[in-house]
């Protein structure tokens, strides 16, 4: 099996498969509700909207340095804030994660297995994630939607405890 075909399946299986380690990210936002995404049932810790932000952008971002893009933060920022409160902004926000994480698959069938051993743009930034082969970038953002995902997992836990 290839590289990239190998890296497609654990991102599969970390939003919406059978992931090793337990629920996928999509199980874990099943019935969620505008409500619940926007609670903050543990203080000082993101809502689980703003993690959703901030794992779609970072996928959108991911996919922009495959395409050769500039390395950076995602162009909505890293921690963007909800855009509506009501369920149809919540459920926009749901359609934008599933969209990023088309479109890095996408990304990632489009590329040569040799562009995956190359390079993002940028010398070395530890915080952005810069300076290291796209192979590692795929990696790190499958990293990303799995610590995220359990953070998510604890808050919505958190909250029906209230």
């Amino acid at each position: 099996m290839k590289l990239g075909d190998r890296l497609i399946d654990q991102l599969e299986r970390e939003f919406s498969g059978d992931p090793w380690h337990g629920a996928p990210l999509l199980g874990i936002l099943d019935g969620v509700t505008a409500a619940q995404a926007l609670a903050h049932p543990i203080p000082t810790v993101h809502s689980i909207w703003e993690l959703v932000l901030h794992i779609a952008g970072w996928k959108e971002e991911v996919t922009d340095r495959l395409r050769g893009q500039l390395a950076g933060e995602p162009a909505q920022g890293d921690w963007p804030s909800p855009a509506g409160h009501d369920e149809a902004a919540w459920q926009a926000a749901v359609r934008r994660l599933r969209a990023s994480h088309t479109a890095l698959i996408d990304e990632i069938k489009r590329v040569s297995e040799a562009s995956l051993d190359g390079a993002v743009r940028d010398e070395r930034d530890r915080p952005l994630g810069i300076g290291l082969a796209q192979w590692q970038s795929l990696l790190g953002i499958l990293q990303h939607d799995v610590y995220h995902a359990g953070q998510i997992a604890l808050i919505k836990k958190a909250g029906d405890s209230h």
